[in-house]
C-alpha cells in the first residue's frame, strides 16, 4: 500500500486508477461548480483555539447518531453509481465502515441492491431514499429496506429536480459505460478497474433493474429514471413516507431554518444540513455556513447533522464543536474506494479518524461530549449579511 498522509493522497490515486466519467460524476458540482467549491473552502475561514497543559489521556472518539453507537462523529453518506468506482463498491464500502463502527448509507441508485448488501453484511445500514413518481415502486422499494433491516430511512429532499453537472452529459455518463471510441480510449488505462468490474456482481443499478417491469437494459433504465423524480414532493408526503417506514427517519438536503423548523414538524429524528455536494443549485450557500442558523430555529429538539465538503478530521471537528451532532462524507470515502476498494475505504476513516482526534487533543479536549464553539475562531462576518 502506497503511503497515505491525507485524503488528497487518495484522490490522486483514485484519478489514475478510475474511468474519467466516473471520476468526474463523483468531483464535480452543477453549473459554475461555485457551491461545490465553497462547501470546502469555507472550512478554512474556520480557526481553531490551541491549548496546552491539559491532561489529552484518556480520549475517545466514540458519540452516538439516532442513538446508535458510532466511533467516530461519521457516517458514510449515499453516493449513487458507488458499484461502478469499483467492482462491488457498495459492498466493500459497507464492510469497511461496519469493522470500523461507522454508518453505511446506501443509495437508492445504488449498484449493488439492498440485499445484496444485506448478505454481505452483519449489522444494519441505513437506506437513501428518492421519492419516485411510481407509487407502487416506493411502497415495494421501502418493504425491501425494511426485509433487510436496514435501521434508518434517509429521504433526500433536493433532488426533485435533477440539477445539471456538464461534465456527465460531455462525458455520456451511464452505467455500465456506453462504449464510445473516447470511453474505449480511456478504459484502455485503466486496467486494474477493468479486471475487478469483469467479476462484479452486478453492473447496472440493483434497486432497479428487476423490480421494475420493462427495464432490461441502460437505455430503458435511464429513460425511466430522468421521469421518476418526484416535483411534487411535498411535507405531507414525507409525512407519509415516514409514516409507511415506521422507524428512524434522517430527513436530508436541508439548507434553510424553515425547512428544518417543518422538518420537525414531520417528526424528523435527525436533519442533514446539506446541498447535495454542491451538486443542485448552483450558487446555495454552503453546507458548513448555513449550519448556525438551522441550529438557533431547531435548538437541541432534533439531531442535526452535516453534509457536503468534509475533507479531513479537522472539518469534522469543526462541524461537531459548532454543534451538529454527526457529519456525512460521500466524495472522501469514494476517492479511498476508486483508490484501493474496501482497503482504501479504511484508509479513508482511518486518515479522518487520525486527524479529528490529534486535533481535538491539541485543542485541550477529550471525548466528543466535551467539544464546543470555545475550541473554534469564526469570523463575525462567517455567515453572510445578506439583505
Amino acid at each position: 500500500m502506497p503511503v497515505i498522509t491525507c485524503i488528497d493522497d487518495l484522490k490522486r490515486l483514485y484519478e489514475r486508477r478510475v474511468p474519467r466519467m466516473f471520476f468526474d460524476y463523483a468531483e464535480s458540482g452543477s453549473w459554475t461548480e461555485q457551491t461545490f467549491r465553497e462547501n470546502t473552502s469555507d472550512f478554512d475561514q474556520i480557526r481553531l483555539r490551541q491549548r496546552v497543559a491539559v491532561d489529552m489521556s484518556g480520549r475517545s472518539t466514540a458519540t452516538q447518531m439516532i442513538g446508535q453507537d458510532v466511533s467516530l462523529p461519521v457516517a458514510l453518506a449515499p453516493v449513487g453509481l458507488t458499484g461502478m468506482q469499483h467492482a462491488d463498491g457498495e459492498i466493500k464500502a459497507a464492510r469497511a465502515a461496519e469493522a470500523f463502527g461507522v454508518p453505511f448509507t446506501l443509495s437508492t441508485m445504488s449498484i449493488n441492491s439492498i440485499e445484496d448488501v444485506a448478505e454481505a453484511t452483519t449489522k444494519p445500514f441505513w437506506f437513501q431514499l428518492y421519492t419516485m413518481k411510481d407509487q407502487d415502486y416506493l411502497r415495494r422499494l421501502i418493504e425491501r429496506a425494511k426485509a433487510a433491516k436496514c435501521s434508518a430511512l434517509v429521504i433526500t429532499l433536493d433532488l426533485q429536480i435533477l440539477g445539471q453537472r456538464h461534465k456527465d452529459l460531455k462525458n455520456g455518463l451511464s452505467a455500465p459505460p456506453k462504449l464510445t471510441p473516447a470511453t474505449i480510449a480511456n478504459l484502455m488505462t485503466k486496467w486494474r478497474w477493468g479486471i475487478g468490474m469483469l467479476g462484479a456482481k452486478r453492473r447496472h443499478f440493483g434497486n432497479v433493474v428487476g423490480h421494475v417491469e420493462g427495464i432490461s437494459d441502460a437505455a430503458d433504465l435511464g429513460a425511466w429514471t430522468a421521469e421518476q423524480f418526484d416535483p411534487t414532493l411535498d411535507w405531507g408526503k414525507i409525512a407519509a413516507i415516514k409514516e409507511m417506514w415506521g422507524g428512524p427517519v434522517i430527513l436530508k438536503g436541508i439548507l434553510d431554518a424553515d425547512d428544518a423548523k417543518m422538518a420537525l414538524q414531520v417528526g424528523a429524528d435527525a436533519i442533514v444540513v446539506s446541498n447535495h455536494g454542491g451538486r443542485q443549485l448552483d450558487g446555495a450557500i454552503s453546507s458548513i455556513k448555513a449550519l448556525p442558523s438551522i441550529l438557533d430555529a431547531v435548538g437541541d429538539q432534533v439531531e442535526v447533522h452535516l453534509d457536503s465538503g468534509i475533507r479531513s478530521g479537522q472539518d469534522i471537528l469543526k462541524a461537531v464543536a459548532m454543534g451538529a451532532k454527526g457529519t456525512y462524507i460521500g466524495r472522501s470515502f469514494i476517492y479511498g474506494l476508486g483508490a484501493m476498494g474496501q482497503a482504501g475505504v479504511t484508509k479513508a476513516l482511518e486518515v479522518l479518524h487520525k486527524e479529528f482526534d490529534t486535533s481535538m487533543a491539541l485543542c485541550g479536549r477529550r471525548n466528543v461530549a466535551e467539544l464546543d464553539r470555545s475550541i473554534l475562531m469564526i469570523p463575525e462576518d462567517f455567515e453572510g449579511r445578506w439583505q
